[in-house]
C-alpha cells in the first residue's frame, strides 16, 4: 500500500479513538498534504472499500484489518534513551504506534511508594512530542483489559523491565476475545531507567 494512503489510514483510526483533533489535522501535522489532495485520496480509498463509502471519515473494516496496531503502555514521568529506543522499537512492529500513558492512581496502585513528578496531562504530551509516535491516550480507570478492548491493537509490546507476564495478558486477552499478539522488547540500553536517574538525580532536576 501507498505509504501516503496508509498514513491516511492511521490518522482515520487515530481519529475514532481520540476525536478532538481531526484526522486531517492529525495527518497534516506529519505530512504537509492540501486538504483537496486529501479529500481525493479519502475518494480513492472509499473506491476499494478501505473507509466507508456513506462516512469517508470512518474506516471500514478491511480498512482497519490493513493497519498493524502496537500498543505500548507505561508511566513516561521523565523520557529517557531507554524509553526511545523502545518506542522506536515497538513501532518497527506495526503501522501505528498507540501510547498509553497510566493514571496517576493506577501508576501508584502498581508501586506504591512511586513518586510521580508530572500529571497525566504532562505526561501525555511529553509522549505526545515524539513524532514517531501515531497517538497517546490516557489510561482508562479499571485494568488494562478495558483499555485494550478500547484501543484493540493487534499488538502489545512490554518494555524489557516492565511486569506484566507475556502469558498472563494474552490468556486475558483471549478470555475477553481480543486476538493480541504480545511481544517483550530488548532495549540497547537496560541501565537507562526513570527510577534510576530519580534516584541519583533527586529532586533538584525538577527544580530548572
Amino acid at each position: 500500500m501507498d505509504p501516503v494512503d496508509k498514513a491516511v489510514l492511521a490518522s482515520l483510526y487515530a481519529n475514532t479513538l481520540d476525536p478532538t483533533i481531526s484526522a486531517y489535522d492529525r495527518l497534516k501535522a506529519r505530512l504537509p498534504l492540501s486538504k483537496a489532495f486529501y479529500n481525493s485520496r479519502l475518494e480513492q480509498l472509499a473506491k476499494i472499500g478501505l473507509v466507508e463509502k456513506s462516512n469517508p471519515n470512518k474506516l471500514s473494516f478491511i480498512g482497519r484489518d490493513a493497519l498493524k496496531v502496537v500498543l505500548v503502555g507505561g508511566v513516561f514521568d521523565l523520557i529517557h534513551p531507554g524509553h526511545i529506543h523502545t518506542l522506536k522499537a515497538a513501532k518497527s512492529e506495526g503501522d501505528v504506534l498507540v501510547v498509553i500513558v497510566a493514571k496517576q492512581s493506577t501508576a501508584q496502585k502498581i508501586k506504591k511508594e512511586r513518586k510521580i513528578y508530572h500529571d497525566e496531562i504532562l505526561r501525555k504530551e511529553l509522549v505526545a512530542s515524539l513524532n514517531f509516535v501515531d497517538l497517546v491516550l490516557i489510561g482508562r480507570e479499571g485494568t488494562l483489559y478495558d483499555t485494550v478492548e478500547y484501543v484493540k491493537p493487534n499488538v502489545i509490546a512490554l518494555g524489557y523491565d516492565q511486569a506484566h507476564s507475556e502469558k498472563e495478558i494474552a490468556e486475558n486477552c483471549t478470555k475477553r476475545n481480543l486476538n493480541v499478539h504480545v511481544i517483550r522488547l530488548s532495549t540497547p540500553v537496560p541501565g537507562s531507567k526513570s527510577s534510576k536517574m530519580k534516584e541519583e538525580l533527586g529532586d533538584s532536576i525538577y527544580g530548572i
